[in-house]
């Protein structure tokens, strides 16, 4: 482990410590990536409301996690989703799910083509475009090229195998790539944000939401 992944896990250690500006800093980290994940689930009205909630439970809970930077992650996506559901059920809504999930179990995808949407796609510009994927696709796309999660991690947020994450993730690439080549081409130039390097911050007192 090494660069922002080991300065994220370091500042995890010393948010269970209760190190607050090391919980903010955590805060910084993950929460983009959070959100936009959160915006798939429920969309943009909601999202915001959905996420603070799940950092709320990830404050209260984070000194019983166990792991590293990846594994945090995972374990604050799955926070995240089991929040977005709730919502969605008190609302008495259902996420728009496209397609039989089953038949991608055991089925992997003919390669791992995060990395690939790492290389042609920026965060921002696709975003709107992921919200027409099937909601399997969507989710897997996230948390595999946004969210930074490996397929094993984002099949165990999910509920599935990883095959079936793979496969997903594969699909809504290939769908993301047709619907960015009708948008006057990929931008081939841009990278999405990844892991934020800055986990040292000035700030002091207690972590609100408004704070963070």
């Amino acid at each position: 482990m090494q660069g922002e992944d080991a300065e994220l896990t370091t500042a995890i250690l010393a948010a269970q410590d209760g190190d607050e500006n090391a919980f903010r800093a955590v805060y910084r980290a993950v929460h983009p990536r959070l959100l936009g994940y959160t915006r798939t689930l429920v969309g943009e009205a909601d999202a915001e409301d959905v996420t603070s909630e799940a950092w709320l439970q990830i404050a209260r809970d984070i000194e019983r996690f166990s792991g590293d930077a990846d594994r945090f992650r995972g374990w604050a996506a799955t926070i995240a989703r089991n929040r977005a559901l709730d919502h969605i059920r008190m609302r008495g809504r259902r996420p728009a799910v496209g397609g039989d999930e089953t038949e991608l179990t055991g089925r992997a995808a003919d390669s791992d083509t995060a990395g690939e949407a790492i290389e042609s796609l920026t965060t921002g510009r696709t975003m709107a475009l992921i919200a027409q994927l099937p909601q399997d696709q969507a989710e897997a796309v996230v948390l595999r090229v946004v969210v930074g999660l490996d397929a094993k991690s984002a099949a165990e947020t999910l509920g599935k195998r990883p095959g079936a994450v793979r496969t997903a993730a594969h699909r809504g690439l290939k769908r993301l790539a047709e619907l960015l080549g009708s948008d006057n081409g990929p931008d081939l130039g841009g990278v999405p944000p990844q892991r934020n390097r800055s986990c040292g911050v000035t700030q002091s007192g207690a972590p609100t939401q408004k704070d963070m």
